[in-house]
């Protein structure tokens, strides 16, 4: 009987700790999904509904945080982040960007933290402490930014000047510059134009298999020009895409006549004055 007894005071031991750990894990479970920093104190609170944000390197990263003082004191915080080189921290409140923020006792102010990556940052996860310290009290959050590689591209010309001339009925060689800006390789670039009615345009090479980030490669579009064309200023749209990224070049090119042209209009108006001075000499005797 007594080992009956034992066995079922034991089992009923092992039945209260099992219910008591499955709360415990219950409650975890339903504890609110943000980050927290909290003064033991006086149970100030510095907190943000989202840790971390995963977007691109050339977009912002934004934070809603939410700042709580709970002294019995008005609070000044003066904000401040730390971030590797280049990255850039704003804090904003009420629409306005700040660097300290005064809180009256019990109240609680909502705060925006915007953080931009340096141009250039490299495909990783960056952990960016940020604090709220007044009074000799720090409150701190530690926000994570998962930066993603991105697709940039940009088409100019090697000297960035984007205008030229030319002779109607002639060709002109236009250098071009295919740059890849952003942090990831882009594939299959191809190039196409548009030009003034009966202009045409050629690219070589026609098509750029690979360009690593970072890299630049020279392009030359060959520009014909019908003959006939009147003199003037004409502009052609240059495009490079592939199928992630899309950049456009305007060139702007300054038709001018041929000496043959000019020539020939000379020889046309001193025909026409010396017919006009035949009639005179015939016609006038009459």
């Amino acid at each position: 009987m007594n080992t009956v007894g034992n066995f079922s005071k034991k089992s009923s031991k092992q039945g209260l700790d099992c219910l008591f750990t499955l709360l415990v894990i219950v409650f975890v479970s339903l504890l609110p999904l943000k980050a927290l920093a909290q003064d033991p104190g006086d149970g100030s609170s510095f907190s943000a509904s989202l840790l971390n944000i995963e977007a691109p390197v050339n977009e912002t990263f934004r934070y809603q945080a939410t700042l709580k003082n709970s002294s019995a004191q008005a609070q000044k915080y003066e904000l401040r982040a730390e971030g590797p080189d280049g990255w850039r921290v704003a804090f904003k409140a009420r629409g306005s960007q700040v660097t300290s923020l005064n809180v009256e006792p019990g109240k609680t102010e909502n705060l925006t933290i915007e953080i931009r990556p340096a141009y250039g940052a490299e495909p990783s996860k960056y952990v960016l402490p940020v604090h709220a310290e007044a009074d000799n009290k720090k409150l701190s959050l530690e926000l994570e930014a998962v930066v993603e590689g991105s697709y940039e591209l940009e088409l100019t010309t090697p000297t960035g000047r984007l205008s030229g001339e030319i002779t109607e009925g002639e060709k002109a060689e236009i250098l071009l510059q295919v740059k890849n800006t952003g942090s990831l390789a882009l594939n299959e670039i191809t190039f196409s134009s548009q030009n003034p009615p009966n202009w045409q345009a050629t690219f070589s090479p026609s098509e750029i298999q690979q360009l690593d980030p970072g890299k630049s490669v020279d392009v030359i579009a060959t520009l014909s020009v019908p003959d006939k064309t009147l003199a003037g200023d004409y502009v052609s749209k240059f495009t490079a895409k592939n199928a992630s990224s899309t950049s456009t070049a305007t060139y702007r090119m300054t038709v001018k006549t041929s000496m043959l042209s000019g020539w020939v209009g000379i020889l046309v108006i001193l025909l026409a004055i010396g017919f006009v001075f035949y009639l005179i000499r015939k016609f006038g005797r009459r």
